[in-house]
């Protein structure tokens, strides 16, 4: 089953009530996925700095890593823990010498995202535990998408859980199941990329990632999936600028979708959306399958 979220402000005034929003949307959806939850945070970045968000064992010292870290390379890292997360803050110049100082310092973890926005958490639990460990209700920002897991191919794990992102500011979360992952997975490990589980949604991620980076846009990626990726699934994903939506052509998963003046809101079920700013004057419809579905915030 699973269940997703998405939601993207047009409106700067709900940013401040942005975590709060998206927790209360993924814990009505419990039940659709008990098994574990996450959720990207796209709030305030510079660009001339990129955030890693680290996920270590439940006695993981980050402050201390932190600072170890700062000695080693000569740079102040601010840090912010969020539970058994932390989120590492550099001059993006200084990314691929921490990456390699946390790989030898710190092996036990991992960077689960990265970017000039992103922040992602991820846990094993019901969605309103995972979401009240890692303080999401006082998170702001300008969109976030959220999932809460009941697993069928993959083992319950806190790498097995979504989004997984596999670029930078780049973020999947996925109801339904692919059936031709395995291939996907080998050709984009020919072209160079790596995956950590053998989760067919990290696939679907690497494969957007993986068009992306050869130039495509988000919605020109999500267009290419239709016809490469084979199965029935729902995507919601997350970029830097914005979020998309993409059914395959079959829609066999459910979606539903709100948008107003001030946001633009998706859930795998109606119910997830009814407690958003002003519902009763939203437009509410069915995403079209086979159809992409983007929107991007202004510079």
């Amino acid at each position: 089953m699973c269940g997703i979220v998405g939601l993207f402000l047009k409106d700067p005034a709900l940013e401040p009530q942005l975590g709060r929003l998206t927790a209360g949307m993924l814990d009505v959806l419990s039940d659709r996925g008990p098994d574990s939850a996450g959720v990207a945070v796209y709030g305030a970045g510079d660009p001339g700095h990129v955030k890693l968000t680290l996920r270590g064992p439940r006695d993981a010292d980050f402050r201390a890593l932190a600072a170890e870290l700062a000695r080693e390379s000569g740079e102040l890292l601010p840090v912010a823990v969020h539970d058994d997360h932390a989120v590492l803050t550099m001059p993006l110049a200084l990314e691929q010498k921490i990456r390699l100082l946390l790989a030898a310092r710190s092996p036990q973890t991992r960077v689960v995202g990265a970017g000039s926005r992103m922040e992602l958490y991820k846990g094993v639990g019901l969605p309103g535990d995972v979401s009240a460990r890692f303080g999401l209700a006082a998170m702001s920002g300008t969109h976030a998408i959220g999932h809460t897991r009941m697993a069928t191919e993959s083992a319950v794990t806190t790498a097995g859980a979504h989004p997984f992102s596999t670029g930078p500011d780049q973020c999947l979360v996925h109801n339904g199941s692919l059936s031709n992952h395995n291939g996907v997975r080998r050709v984009l490990e020919r072209e160079g990329l790596s995956f950590e589980t053998d989760n067919d949604t990290e696939v679907a991620a690497g494969y957007l990632s993986w068009r992306m980076a050869q130039g495509a846009a988000l919605d020109e990626a999500l267009r290419a999936a239709l016809g490469d990726l084979d199965g029935f699934y729902t995507f919601v994903v997350g970029t830097e600028s914005g979020l998309g939506v993409l059914r395959d052509p079959v829609a066999c998963k459910p979606a539903v979708m709100a948008e107003t003046d001030q946001y633009v809101a998706f859930g795998s079920e109606y119910r997830a959306l009814v407690d958003l700013p002003h519902i009763d004057e939203a437009r509410v419809f069915e995403p079209e399958p086979g159809r992409v579905y983007f929107w991007e915030r202004q510079a």
